[in-house]
């Protein structure tokens, strides 16, 4: 079940982000995003407990989308709970006109680029140095809804 990320849901959230990060976002962080009238954030739930099992985030600027993270628990990989939190994003960039949506992903983490390149990501760019713990570049992956955009 994928709904809004709500202030019940932070502690849950925060844990994630310390379960599948090396530099986790804080609660107050997360927390913040809660009041942020450009961000997005998502939690995928468990329908018979409610417990987290997995959120995504999307910050919005004029009609380009971030992806900022994108985490589900260890234990519920490989289930579909991204690619449904990322369909949601999808169908929100299409819906309201976005140019693209983008993310950075670690190019060791194979499963995540298989995701996002299954959405019709693709690789355009790459930060060097830009991941610690371990040191390691991150790819610039992106998504183009328009031809303008695409040039």
């Amino acid at each position: 079940k994928i709904v809004p990320m709500a202030a019940e849901h932070l502690n849950d959230v925060a844990a994630l982000e310390l379960a599948c990060f090396s530099r986790p976002w804080s609660r107050q962080m997360l927390a913040e995003e809660l009041d942020n009238q450009c961000a997005a954030f998502l939690v995928a739930l468990e329908p018979e407990t409610e417990k987290v099992i997995g959120y995504a985030g999307l910050l919005v600027a004029a009609d380009e989308g971030y992806i900022t993270n994108v985490a589900v628990d260890p234990s519920r990989r490989r289930q579909g709970v991204a690619a449904q939190l990322l369909q949601v994003f999808d169908n929100f960039a299409r819906g309201n006109q976005l140019a693209f949506l983008t993310l950075e992903v670690r190019p060791s983490n194979a499963a995540a680029i298989a995701l996002y390149e299954g959405f019709g990501f693709r690789e355009v760019g790459r930060r060097r140095n830009y991941y610690d713990l371990p040191k390691e570049d991150a790819l610039i992956l992106t998504k183009y809804y328009t031809e303008e955009a695409a040039q």
